[in-house]
């Protein structure tokens, strides 16, 4: 697509400069990523590891149901990348750092 294509997003304003903010995006998930890699370090929940996007407070029931959502999909791409591993014991799921 053209550089100058209009771009109407679901939320936000209409904005000119797809290529900037996908490239924007691809960075942002790439530090996301390194970071729950790093902050890995036994096979831990999703859930432990929400808290490490998601440093501020989140007061709703809802904020906690979109954060936990957005975690585990950045987990279920690392673990289609093979860097993490999904492990399921007696119903609880858990991520591991494959070395």
């Amino acid at each position: 697509m053209p550089a100058d294509t209009l771009v109407l997003p679901s939320h936000g304003k209409p904005f000119r400069g797809l290529h900037a903010r996908i490239a924007a995006l691809e960075q942002h998930h790439a530090e996301r990523c390194a970071e729950l890699l790093d902050s890995i370090e036994h096979p831990t929940t999703a859930a432990e590891l929400m808290p490490v996007l998601f440093t501020r407070p989140l007061t709703d029931a809802h904020q906690v149901m979109f954060a936990l959502g957005e975690t585990i999909a950045h987990l279920s791409y690392l673990e289609h990348a093979r860097q993490i591993l999904r492990i399921e014991d007696q119903g609880i799921i858990r991520f591991e750092k494959l070395h």
